[in-house]
């Protein structure tokens, strides 16, 4: 059976250069970075070279680098940080309702510590509304945290007029840049952010490993560090102590070299959209009730979120996973999860529409034929799902009756 991946939204495969490029420091170069002798030395030299690979990508300061375990720590990071740093100048943070649930969650665990977050809302694209930001800041607001494009519809927001907003009221600007980095160019020397998460599995890079960008004077001004979530021996300047990750930082760091340096990567979101499209396309030609998920233009090029009247999406991704292909019925980390998405309910779907939800993430290794055969299977199943439903309602409404 030929297996079709199209779930990148969840992880990317590792780029094979990026293991290359880790294989020696699981093997010989095992030494722990604090440690003074040789072995530590190269450890620390491969830290501050993958600290300048990512600096390169983002447009910002090796220093301004912070290696965390992954894109949740990287956002709890931010977000607590920043809440404890500055909560003696105020108590208010604001986000969004479609924020990833360890933005969402942190948030929440943050209203029991006395402060309050308002959770700004979303059109029916999923974008949220510029003037009614500016409206919800106070003089106590201390953080506003914007993801940068959504993992399940893959919608961009308008993160330069976000942060340039924020700026202009003197409010730190965090966002999730997760789904972001690798698929939009992003250059921190114009993009006025405050504070930016990264993963290193969204971009071809291990499991494990993340980064949260803080730029220089954002804890300066303020005359204290930002709050670390962990602490202990003092590493990454006292921001987040343990023993580093050299394996999986060398790993991110390499993934971000080829990102900002192959000619090749460059070129993957034309070819990427091409597909999305093409198989956006092939499937409206063949499937009746659908709904696309998201704003028809400003998304990520690789993202389809779609909704299947009359068919649940949990049943779609199993019975699409018994011909060999993966898909996901949104975020990673929700799946099992029976509920349906605060994503496409924030955008005003209803709760069936959004448990009929099924989301399509392309990547540098999807290729046509991947396309042509969700083409070729994925109407066949949606029938037979229908077909059953149909022949179901009749008698399931006559069982009811006879109660």
């Amino acid at each position: 059976m030929k297996r079709v991946y199209l779930d990148y939204n969840a992880t990317t495969p590792i780029d094979p250069r990026v293991l290359e490029a880790m294989i020696p420091y699981m093997k010989e170069e095992f030494g722990n970075p604090s440690s003074i002798h040789s072995y530590g030395m190269a450890g620390k030299a491969a830290l501050d070279n993958s600290r300048e690979q990512i600096a390169e990508l983002l447009g910002a300061r090796p220093k301004e680098i912070v290696f965390t375990s992954g894109g949740s720590e990287s956002n709890n990071f931010a977000t607590k940080g920043i809440a404890f740093l500055l909560r003696e100048k105020g108590n208010h943070l604001i986000t969004t309702q479609v924020e990833h649930a360890s933005v969402l969650e942190t948030c929440r665990f943050l209203e029991t510590q006395g402060f309050r977050v308002t959770y700004l809302g979303v059109d029916k694209y999923g974008l949220i509304d510029l003037e009614e930001l500016k409206e919800t800041i106070t003089d106590d607001t201390i953080l506003v945290s914007v993801m940068f494009a959504n993992n399940e519809t893959g919608v961009i927001m308008p993160i330069q007029e976000i942060a340039e907003l924020v700026k202009e009221k003197g409010v730190i600007f965090h966002t999730d840049a997760i789904q972001a980095v690798g698929r939009i160019d992003i250059n921190l020397k114009n993009l006025p952010v405050d504070l930016l998460s990264l993963s290193g599995h969204k971009l071809y890079g291990p499991k494990g490993i993340g980064a949260l960008f803080v730029r220089t004077g954002v804890e300066t001004r303020h005359g204290v560090s930002l709050q670390p979530l962990i602490h202990g021996g003092g590493q990454e300047r006292g921001r987040r102590s343990g023993t580093e990750n050299v394996a999986g930082i060398m790993g991110l760091g390499k993934a971000c070299e080829i990102l900002k340096e192959d000619a090749g990567y460059k070129m993957q979101g034309a070819r990427i959209k091409e597909l999305r499209d093409e198989l956006y396309e092939g499937i409206s030609e063949r499937i009746s009730g659908l709904k696309l998920n998201g704003h028809p233009e400003k998304r990520l090029s690789n993202t389809l979120n779609l909704s299947f009247e009359g068919v649940e999406g949990e049943s779609l991704v199993m019975n699409l996973d018994l011909e060999g292909i993966a898909v996901s019925t949104g975020s990673a980390c929700s799946e099992g999860n029976v509920e349906p998405s605060h994503v496409l309910l924030a955008m005003g779907l209803s709760k069936e529409q959004a448990v009929s939800s099924l989301r399509f993430s392309l990547g540098r290794f999807t290729r046509k034929e991947d396309i042509d055969r969700v083409l070729e299977v994925l109407p066949v199943i949606i029938g037979r799902i229908r077909g059953i439903r149909l022949v179901e309602t009749p008698l399931m409404a006559s069982l009811q009756d006879r109660k």
